[in-house]
């Protein structure tokens, strides 16, 4: 029932202190986790959006200032300057020597034919009167293109500039390098997974990717979802990995320059530090758990000794009040019993008197008269010798100091017992130490606990057996073993042993007291007497008896 009870205070407490101790930690570890979460993501956003929106300047620059260049070359040049394909290849050249990067350069009259080209392509001979370019670059005067093939069946886009002299209209185009353009896009390429990219208004890729696609091509991105100024989404990639991408409009919301990064590549760095906070935490939440355990423990086992002690405290009160008790009785009891068998062995002693006469030493049932009046007078005599005993303890009997040779009153003893054991074939033998001291005791009362001890062993062997009797000095105390070969006494036994009344003999061979008087008669003396048994193999009793010098007695 109690084991139960400190079973269930143990779990009460541990869940109580943990749930204490780890709420806060927990809390604040996950708020943290949180709060760190989301302003890194903030930051990777601010970043990406950053990057996405400093590359579409440097790309509108790069545009405005290649549109610059065109029309400052139509501005100061007159048609017929400009078709004079000698002073076209000179300003060409003059153009590129700034870093125009322009691949061709030609000049088309209103009606869409080229009149003068320089460039690598054969395509003077085409006509583009009916081209939608042309028609947009003539009704707005400047056009940048999308990204197509054309005549050229490679991809590339142009610009291309209108200019009105006089009564002539004629248009300055070139085409810009995409490679290099293609390069000043894909700068803005970061890390493991960053991608940098054009795709027009339907998605459509006008710089070559990195990763999955071509110029040309369809891409995954949804150019509505991305809102005026710089936008920052997160979608799924072809891969099927979760990706930021920021994007930014171009060339009057025409172009959608897009810069993506995988979310995992940007998070490595958050990941780490998670992974280390949640590291820390569950450290945290183990330490917790383990010393909360441990002290919980120590707590439970340390209160269930305390009450044992006190069990053990209130046992041996119990047992004081219980004997005091018992004291008391004896002490008016005793009386009382001694006066019906003093009676009782007086007309015993009238009953053996009337046998000796005549007349009865006839009958057929003489010696029946004998042996009852002799088993009435024994068990008078064993009544006495408890009643004497108890009242002995009742009166609790001081010890009479006097000089005591321990190991003369055990061979008295022994001497006592002799022919006892000799009847039943029971070997005493001793090992007493020479180095033992004359001390001031109380030889009667120590004889009476050792003819208790040695009388026991032999009633406990029965017959044919060994007693065993040493004696050793070790500091101030004298201990005297007392141990036999007999069959032990059980270990549910052993803790009532010196109880009053309390015997392992058979019923009506011992009165229980013997251990009892023993125990006290020690007790007294200021000393211990101990049991150490197994079933099977004997028992040792052993006496301590303090050393106290004569002179102090």
């Amino acid at each position: 029932m109690k084991k139960s009870l400190y079973s269930s205070l143990r779990r009460k407490i541990i869940s109580l202190t943990l749930a204490v101790s780890l709420a806060p930690l927990i809390l604040l570890g996950a708020t943290i986790y949180y709060q760190f979460e989301k302003m890194y993501k903030e930051k990777i956003e601010e970043q990406i959006k950053y990057r996405s929106q400093a590359q579409s300047e440097a790309v509108d620059r790069f545009l405005r200032t290649r549109m610059a260049i065109l029309g400052l070359m139509a501005d100061t040049h007159s048609f017929w300057q400009m078709t004079d394909e000698n002073n076209l290849s000179q300003l060409f050249h003059m153009m590129n020597l700034r870093q125009g990067n322009f691949v061709d350069l030609g000049v088309i009259d209103n009606v869409g034919q080229h009149r003068a080209y320089v460039g690598p392509y054969d395509i003077k001979k085409f006509n583009y009167f009916h081209e939608p370019w042309f028609d947009e670059v003539m009704s707005k005067g400047i056009y940048i293109s999308n990204v197509y093939t054309g005549y050229r069946k490679l991809p590339h886009f142009i610009i291309a500039v209108r200019r009105q002299e006089n009564q002539q209209t004629w248009i300055l185009r070139a085409t810009i390098d995409p490679e290099v353009f293609g390069e000043i896009v894909g700068s803005a390429q970061v890390g493991k997974t960053g991608d940098a990219y054009i795709v027009n208004s339907e998605g459509i890729f006008q710089t070559l990717p990195r990763f999955d696609g071509e110029i040309l091509s369809k891409s995954i991105i949804q150019p509505s979802l991305f809102g005026s100024g710089t936008t920052v989404i997160t979608a799924e990639s072809k891969n099927g990995k979760h990706s930021l991408y920021a994007g930014s409009w171009l060339k009057n919301n025409k172009w959608l320059l897009v810069i993506s990064q995988e979310v995992s590549d940007e998070m490595e760095n958050l990941f780490a530090t998670q992974y280390m906070e949640i590291f820390i935490i569950l450290s945290g939440v183990l330490a917790i758990i383990l010393t909360t355990v441990l002290t919980t423990r120590m707590a439970i086992n340390r209160l269930i000794s305390n009450e044992a002690r006190m069990n053990e405290l209130n046992a041996q009160l119990m047992q004081s009040d219980k004997l005091a008790a018992l004291g008391k009785m004896a002490a008016g009891v005793a009386h009382e019993i001694n006066n019906p068998l003093a009676v009782i062995l007086q007309k015993t002693g009238w009953m053996e008197d009337l046998l000796l006469e005549e007349e009865f030493q006839g009958s057929n049932n003489f010696e029946e008269f004998k042996v009852s009046i002799r088993k009435i007078e024994e068990h008078v005599e064993r009544a006495r010798k408890v009643v004497h005993n108890m009242l002995g303890y009742a009166r609790k009997m001081e010890p009479h100091l006097e000089d005591v040779d321990i190991n003369d009153t055990i061979n008295q003893t022994i001497s006592l017992l002799e022919n006892y054991a000799r009847n039943n074939n029971i070997d005493i033998q001793t090992d007493l130490s020479s180095r033992l001291p004359i001390i001031a005791s109380d030889q009667a009362q120590l004889q009476q606990v050792f003819l208790n001890l040695i009388s026991n062993a032999i009633d406990a062997i029965g017959k044919e057996g060994l007693i065993e009797i040493n004696s050793q000095i070790s500091g101030a105390v004298v201990t005297v073993s007392i141990k036999d070969d007999g069959p032990g006494i059980p270990e549910d036994k052993q803790k009532r042993i010196f109880d009053p009344f309390f015997t392992t003999k058979e019923a009506g061979k011992g009165t229980g007291l013997g251990l009892w008087v023993s125990y006290s008669i020690i007790e007294k003396l200021g000393g211990k007497i101990g049991l150490k048994s197994e079933v099977g193999k004997g028992a040792i009793f052993t006496v301590e008896i303090p050393v106290t010098t004569p002179e102090k007695k």
